[in-house]
């Protein structure tokens, strides 16, 4: 029974592997080996396009501005300019060309690989794109109507949100085309990262319009800058609705046309989203809206570009002399929960802790309101172990009550094993028959510990999604919570704390599992030497408490602690 126990860790630890090297392999734009996503065939953009004047779907490139066509590649205008705006939090550039925000520079956060200066979230450069755009599609065939493309010209009023002033505005006029006049209006706020965006769709013509409004987010499909390649953050398009709720999309599968999503819907939003930020277009619940996910060329020299998340909105006939208006709401910044969820229910979600979501968003609660109190990341972490720690006492205490016990009687089992290692029937009896006489179960100390697996499972996700831990110092020579150690102080620390944990540990009576016991610990504290501090702190803290624990019960049991040092 002592080798079923250790059976079930190594299978434990050996699905951890499993999942570590799948996530290994999507990580580095391969399919996932063991866990494939399931995702149905979805129709071409280009068929949804005709099906009806209303579809969502987006087609391929096309030369003139048709009746349901958002245009893809056209030649960029000369007559263009870019429009730079600033509020506390953010630094903004808007282009002339459509009005779209082509740049946000997030004067809050530092970029790491570029130390002294700031995150820039949007960019349309050689380097990168990842622009927002919205213009209108006609409904009649052969009649433009102004899009992302159309040179708009900007209203003078200022550029800078001074002091003393909470809201800023800056308004974009298109020319009249198809008798159709464009007027855009963004609304940015002090100490937000959202912003009001007013379409103002001018009938200046002499019948009907009827025009569908689109939203879309173009992004390449490149890896972010100095991503670990140790674990894997979610980049890609997403999509919230009321009935599917949170559905993301990997850029693979966008290529491959297998993109799953809700297609029509009255209430959600599309989002682009990356480790610690996520941009997103809202539109009011109620509003009709299709949804389109595709891959697109743009003329980028980039090596993957691009890709598009579109809501198209059809809209109402607007008669002549008419204006019809539609405010949506544009978001780009940090995934600091507790504001997205007052933004808009379920936007906080593209902070993604996957499958432990249920017992994730509890820790974070907790984790923020001991820095509330505490006003440090890292003591925090270290707070919230001791607290979960404390909440599993007595089931660990259980656990290393059954090692304590596995310990006292180990010499014995070692004897019997090797006065009966040709007898192996017999050996079972005597074994079981030890484990009867000292009331001594077998599984007693892994059950308690595997029962706590998914909780620390949620931790580590909430840690390694956490914006607010990212630049966040904890003390001395750690500046930055959500970066390696760069002395690798913490990660060495750990590393002896886990062989000081093995060693307190019954030895197996196997040499070869004896060896093992030692080699796996080595090998995955490796991995911590390129985890974020942060991480590393929460199983040093993990690690230091067990060893603790550990020491105490086998005192008070009566078995002296002694270390079972490796024999190689």
């Amino acid at each position: 029974m002592n080798d079923i126990r250790r059976t079930v860790l190594w299978v434990i630890f050996g699905f951890s592997m499993v999942l570590l090297w799948d996530q290994w392999q999507v990580h580095n734009g391969n399919k996932a080996t063991f866990f494939p996503t399931p995702s149905q065939q979805a129709k071409l953009a280009t068929d949804a396009a005709s099906a009806a004047p209303q579809a969502a779907g987006v087609p391929a490139p096309v030369a003139a501005q048709g009746a349901t066509s958002v245009p893809v590649v056209e030649t960029r205008a000369t007559n263009k300019e870019l429009v730079q705006v600033e509020t506390d939090v953010a630094k903004l550039t808007f282009d002339t060309e459509g009005a779209n925000l082509v740049r946000v520079e997030l004067l809050k956060h530092e970029d790491e690989q570029k130390p002294g200066n700031n995150i820039v979230l949007l960019d349309d450069s050689k380097e990168r794109v990842y622009t927002s755009q919205t213009g209108l599609i006609s409904s009649t065939p052969g009649v433009a109507l102004p899009t992302h493309k159309t040179v708009m010209t900007v209203r003078p009023g200022p550029r800078h949100l001074k002091e003393g002033s909470n809201e800023l505005f800056i308004t974009f006029e298109s020319p009249v085309q198809g008798g159709v006049k464009l007027v855009k209006t963004y609304t940015v706020k002090r100490g937000a990262y959202d912003m009001v965006v007013k379409h103002d769709i001018v009938n200046s013509g002499a019948q009907d319009v009827t025009p569908q409004l689109y939203f879309q987010l173009v992004r390449d499909g490149n890896k972010l800058a100095g991503e670990s390649s140790f674990y894997s953050t979610f980049t890609g398009p997403a999509v919230y609705t009321e009935a599917q709720k949170y559905q993301k999309v990997e850029f693979a599968d966008i290529k491959k046309k297998k993109v799953d999503v809700e297609k029509q819907s009255t209430t959600g939003y599309v989002a682009m989203v990356q480790h610690y930020f996520a941009s997103a277009w809202i539109l009011p619940d109620g509003m009709s809206r299709n949804i389109s996910m595709d891959a697109v060329d743009i003329g980028s020299t980039l090596a993957d570009c691009c890709y598009r998340a579109t809501l198209i909105a059809p809209l109402e006939a607007i008669k002549p002399g008419q204006t019809k208006s539609v405010t949506a709401t544009f978001y780009a910044g940090p995934q600091e929960e507790n504001k997205l969820e007052a933004l808009y229910p379920g936007l906080d979600l593209v902070k993604d802790y996957g499958w432990l979501t249920i017992m994730a968003k509890p820790l974070f609660w907790l984790l923020d309101q001991l820095n509330s109190i505490l006003k440090n990341w890292g003591w925090s972490i270290v707070a919230l172990v001791v607290l979960l720690k404390a909440g599993f006492y007595w089931l660990n205490a259980h656990a290393y009550q059954s090692m304590a016990k596995m310990k006292a009687i180990n010499p014995r089992i070692m004897e019997m094993r090797e006065r009966l290692k040709d007898n192996p029937q017999q050996m079972q009896v005597e074994m079981m028959k030890i484990y009867r006489d000292e009331k001594v179960n077998p599984m007693g100390g892994c059950l308690p510990i595997a029962i706590q697996i998914p909780v620390f499972i949620a931790l580590y996700w909430v840690l390694l999604s956490t914006v607010e831990i990212r630049n966040a110092p904890w003390v001395g020579w750690i500046h930055d919570l959500s970066a390696p150690d760069p002395y690798f102080i913490l990660p060495l620390v750990m590393t002896l704390t886990t062989l000081l944990q093995t060693a307190l540990n019954p030895a197996p009576p196997d040499p070869m599992q004896a060896k093992l016991m030692w080699i796996m610990p080595l090998a995955f504290s490796v991995m911590f030497f390129f985890f974020p501090a942060g991480l590393v702190l929460y199983w040093i803290t993990n690690n230091v408490l067990s060893i603790a624990q550990q020491w105490i019960i086998n005192v008070r049991m009566g078995v002296p602690p002694q270390f079972n040092l490796p024999k190689f």
